[in-house]
């Protein structure tokens, strides 16, 4: 943002004014008014790299959702990789959006989080230009258009997938909307996972779910999941209790976003980890 707030500041020291964009009743999308006052600094209005770049770029990896009566859960692992490195130990992935819902990132970790960083901002412009929030459905809508704006980057191998959860206080319940790398938006049910362990957590969480989880049951389900494809994924990154580097979780109620503490997930973590001595599987469902 410092080249475009040079550039403001440039123009009022000539006129004493700011670019009659800013003083036009316009758009309630910050997107949009970027896009026309200053379009290159949109993630997918960059110029792509002239090749594929592959795993040269960091990527963030493993992401987990699951719905409870009356709220959601989203968990991440912390690990990021470029290639067969490990790229950074501690990354986080799973944002707030809003008061209302929670945004995390699979792929390529620097554009993602500049892409959630965006889609605070457009939440928040919207609200204050309107005077009221977007419902969860036109949240989800919003990101989907975001995601499709960076498609040329994806095609050069620089994609960026998120998940979105949220309440929803019109069916006073917890919603997931996953996208594909086009900005397809699709709403998930249950549960959810993205990422590159994605197939083994939700084989997870195919045995752990249930209807009736608790918050804290919902909340346990999901670093279990994250624990089962770190065992199988080497993207992903398991519980490190000796640095004490822990998902990231929050939940999302009625009473809105919560991050839980790292004490709180730090317990869960060391839970799973001692229930693994005894049953390196598991919790096992019930057969019938």
């Amino acid at each position: 943002m410092v080249e475009g707030r040079s550039r403001v500041a440039s123009h009022e020291s000539h006129t004493g004014r700011l670019p009659g964009l800013f003083g036009t009743p316009g758009t309630s999308s910050f997107t949009d008014f970027l896009g026309g006052y200053s379009p290159e600094m949109l993630p997918g209005r960059r110029t792509p790299p002239a090749a594929p770049v592959g795993d040269e770029i960091p990527h963030g990896t493993t992401i987990v959702a699951v719905t409870f009566p009356g709220g959601v859960v989203m968990a991440g692992d912390r690990r990021a990789t470029a290639g067969n490195v490990i790229a950074q130990r501690d990354i986080e992935k799973v944002f707030r959006a809003d008061e209302f819902s929670a945004i995390s990132i699979a792929g390529t970790a620097g554009i993602g989080i500049e892409i959630v960083r965006l889609f605070q901002v457009e939440l928040e412009h919207y609200e204050k230009m309107e005077g009221r929030t977007l419902s969860l459905e036109g949240k989800a809508n919003r990101l989907a258009t975001m995601v499709r704006g960076n498609l040329a980057m994806a095609m050069q191998g620089l994609a960026v997938v998120p998940l979105f959860a949220g309440y929803d206080e019109d069916r006073d319940a917890g919603r997931i909307f996953s996208y594909d790398p086009a900005g397809g938006r699709y709403e998930e049910r249950d549960f959810y996972s993205i990422g590159s362990g994605s197939v083994f957590a939700r084989g997870a969480l195919k045995k752990l779910y249930r209807p009736e989880l608790s918050a804290e049951d919902a909340a346990m389900a999901c670093v279990q999941a994250l624990y089962d494809a770190a065992d199988d994924d080497s993207a992903t990154g398991g519980p490190d209790l000796t640095r004490r580097i822990f998902p990231v979780v929050a939940t999302v109620t009625s009473d809105g976003y919560r991050r839980l503490g790292e004490d709180e997930v730090g317990a869960m973590a060391q839970t799973v980890v001692d229930g693994r001595y005894d049953s390196p599987g598991g919790p096992t469902a019930p057969l019938r």
